[in-house]
Formats: C-alpha cells, structure tokens, sequence
C-alpha cells in the first residue's frame, strides 16, 4: 500500500487512445515531474475532478501530448491520488509513459491491485469489487443489470442488516456469560430461538434468490442428452441457427461433448451437446458416454430428447429410465418427431408427475417457443423478470451464506434442546465469520489475493 503503483487501464493493442492509471502517495509528484502542462495556472490549483492538456516527458524526452485527468484521495477510485493518463493510442507510447513512471519510483500493478486498494482503503466491500468484474464480463443486458445492482450496494445494505443482527445477539450472550456480576438478564430460551429464527429467514430471504442470480451470472448450463438417432444434434443445429454438430443417420456420431452459448430471451444458455447414451463396446464411444453422464450430473437444466415414432410402442429405456428418476426435477422432455404423425398424444404416465414433457419436432419446429418459455419459467422461478432487488449470484458469496444459515440453524438446535449458552455461541459466532467473509468484514489476505487476481490489470 506504500508504494505508488502504474499499469495500462485499457486493453493492449492500438486505437485512438489509450489510459495509463497511476494511483499512490508519490503519484501526484511523478506526475508532476513528468508533465508539463498547457495551462500551468489551472494545473498548480490542484483542483480534484479536472483534466489537463499538455506534453508528457522521460526526462528531457518529449514522449506525447496527453490529456491528464487528476482526482485526489480520499475522494477518487483507490481512495488515493489517481492520475490517468491519456496517451495517444499506440502500445509504444504507452509502454514509453509506464516507463518514464517507473523511472520516477512507481511500481508495476499486479492484476486487481486498483480494486484491491479501494476495498482496504473502505471505498467498496468485496461484494462490489466482484461486481465489477461482473459488470466488465457480462454477456447479457440481465447480468449486466444483476452486477449495477450489487455495485450499487443495495445487497451490500441486506446482507450487513443479518450480519448486525448476528453480532448483537452473539454480544448479548456474551456478555452474559463474562460479566455475571453486572446481572445482565440472559435471553429467555423462547426469546432467543425466536431472535435466531427471525434472523435466520432473513438469510433465508436473500438466499432463494441465488440460483437464479448465479444462472444470470454464468449461464444455464443446458445439456441435451439422450439415446443415439434421437436429434439431439439437429436440436443443437437449430437452436443455434447453423450447422455446428455433425448430423448422420449413422447411430454413435457425437463422441464428444460440444459447447455453444446461445440466448433466451436475456439468459445465457451453456448448451452441451452430449454422446448419445445407450450401451456400447466401442471404447471411445464408452468415454463420451461416461462425459454424457458426468454433465447431466453438473445440469442446471436437462433437456431429454425421445423418439415420438418408438415412444408408444415401447417401454422407456434403462437409461432413460434413470435419467428421469435421478433428475426429474431438472429434466424437461422433448418428445421428437412428431411431424412424422397426424395428430400425437403422448402417455403421460411413462414420466415421473415433476418432469415436464412436450410434443416437438426439430424438423418442422414445432414446441420451440414453449420450450422457451419454460426455461425461462424455471431461471425466474415463475417470475417474468429479475426482481429489482439484488441476487447473490457469486458462488463464494453463495456458499458463505449457506453456510451462516446452516450453523444459525445448528443453533437453534441447540436452543431447543437447553445446551448451555456458551456452547450456543460457538454456532453464532461462526454463523458471523461466514457471512462477515460476503462483504470482507472479515477476510484473510490469501483470500482478497485470489479475488482479486481475477480481475484484469489496470482494475
């Protein structure tokens, strides 16, 4: 945090400008040294907030007429002084300038070390500085808008709300417990089931948004599976409008999984075309079908293709049998072909009551709107649109909080069952660390260092 660091804000390669960013305690005195400004007089007030013209030097080197943007801690990104550094947009002339910087004793900038600064120096708690990676990565305009709302800091506000609730109530069994002698009434047992319940269902409340908000984030990994010949390449094809999958009537042509990203609406689909599972001899065959299971496991959604013209003539196949007994509640059935018939109904009773099925073709696409909105109904959880409150949607903010409402469940266990209060507290106190690691309030340095090394260099 000493030292004064420089990198290059925008990506490599050349364009019309490019943003050199200097942030630190000697920032201001590089600058200084290196720039000479048009307008001396505007540039000695010293004001925050401004931008100057001029000519940047190494040295006695005239380098480039730049554009210099000053804003002064603790009112600026870092929470230092940041100086960008507006360059024409070749990569020598940048790389000139960061070398005229570090002549001058500023230090390279490791990836995420801007974002890093403003974090410890209180300008963002860590579920910000994630949404800024977020927001710079998004793919769609919904994940886009899910990471402006949490760099807004609305979840930050909800999530601190149950983390305070926590510490006073940990406090106040604490206290008992120290300080007998100043006769501080404990919680009646009632009372303080009901103080952990209420706090616990507000965890609960920002909790049943996540998979919605984590699909937002990354994407609905979507697996098409099924036995050989059923189209699941075709299905591929035609939800991707090209011909990305090799299509045979040759049984077993997809040996290995192929993945596209395509959008519903403004959800990402991950889609996984998968070997068709049946049983086999052909080794290589075998090593698709063992990857086709592995992903139905990791599914968000499973998209079970069956053959309308064998469907009412026959039973279920094993394996299709276990697919819908071990992920019914994942698996949306596309019963294909249907084209091939007049009129076709379907016996509902082959499929658990959960699974969703539907008459469909590939050929003449028929049942793709539906199939749409239902996987549209499932990331929303019925809702149309995303709420206009904030989703935890990083899978280590997820798991934080899981874990806090698992261990304030472990308390309330224990409250039921009149375990001493010193040993209710070790279940609360842990229940806080969880939910305190969210926004940072209590975090180790490994860990802001593997956070943040996500982010580019230059953020």
């Amino acid at each position: 945090m000493d030292d004064t660091i420089v990198a290059l804000a925008t990506p490599p390669g050349e364009g019309a400008i490019h943003i050199v960013r200097l942030s630190g305690k000697q920032a201001s005195k590089i600058v200084g040294t290196c720039f000479q400004p048009l307008n001396k007089d505007k540039w000695k007030a010293e004001g925050t907030f401004t931008l100057h013209l001029g000519w940047f030097y190494d040295g006695d080197l005239k380098l480039d007429q730049v554009l210099v943007s000053r804003m002064k801690g603790p009112n600026s990104y870092t929470g230092e002084d940041v100086f960008e550094i507006n360059c024409h947009g070749g990569m020598l002339l940048a790389r000139r300038i960061m070398k005229a910087c570090l002549r001058q004793g500023a230090q390279l900038a490791k990836p995420g070390e801007f974002s890093k600064r403003a974090f410890l120096n209180g300008k963002m708690d860590l579920i910000q500085a994630e949404a800024i990676v977020d927001l710079i990565s998004a793919r769609t305009e919904l994940s886009a808008d899910l990471a402006l709302l949490q760099l807004s800091g609305n979840l930050s506000s909800r999530i601190d709300e149950v983390r305070q609730e926590i510490l006073d109530i940990l406090s106040y069994i604490e206290a008992t417990i120290d300080f007998p002698e100043d006769e501080i009434d404990s919680f009646a047992l009632t009372d303080l089931y009901e103080r952990i319940l209420k706090v616990k269902d507000k965890a609960l409340e920002i909790f049943k948004g996540s998979k919605t908000g984590k699909i937002l984030r990354e994407g609905l990994s979507t697996v098409i599976a099924g036995r050989p010949n059923v189209g699941k390449s075709s299905l591929l094809n035609a939800l991707l409008k090209e011909d990305r999958a090799i299509v045979t009537d040759i049984p077993g042509t997809t040996r290995d999984e192929i993945h596209e990203y395509l959008k519903i609406g403004e959800v990402l689909l991950h889609l996984i075309d998968t070997a068709g599972i049946r049983e086999s001899e052909d080794p290589i065959e075998m090593i698709g079908i063992e990857r086709a299971w592995k992903a139905l496991n990791m599914a968000d959604v499973i998209l079970l293709l069956l053959d309308a013209s064998e469907l009412n003539c026959r039973k279920l196949a094993k394996e299709e049998k276990t697919i819908l007994e071990e992920y019914a509640s994942k698996t949306i059935v596309l019963i294909n072909k249907t084209d091939l018939f007049p009129s076709y109904d379907f016996d509902e009773s082959f499929f658990p009551p959960e699974v969703f099925a539907l008459p469909f073709s590939v050929k003449k696409h028929l049942g793709f709107s539906e199939l749409e909105q239902e996987i549209l109904r499932r990331v929303f959880e019925g809702e149309n649109t995303l709420a206009s409150e904030p989703l935890l949607s990083n899978i280590r903010q997820i798991q934080a909080l899981e874990n806090c409402i698992h261990s304030l469940e472990k308390a309330m266990e224990a409250v039921y069952v009149n375990v001493p209060q010193d040993l209710i507290s070790i279940d609360i106190r842990s229940s806080l660390e969880e939910i305190s690691l969210i926004t940072g309030h209590n975090v180790q340095e490994d860990l802001l260092n593997n956070i943040f090394t996500r982010f580019c260099i230059g953020k």
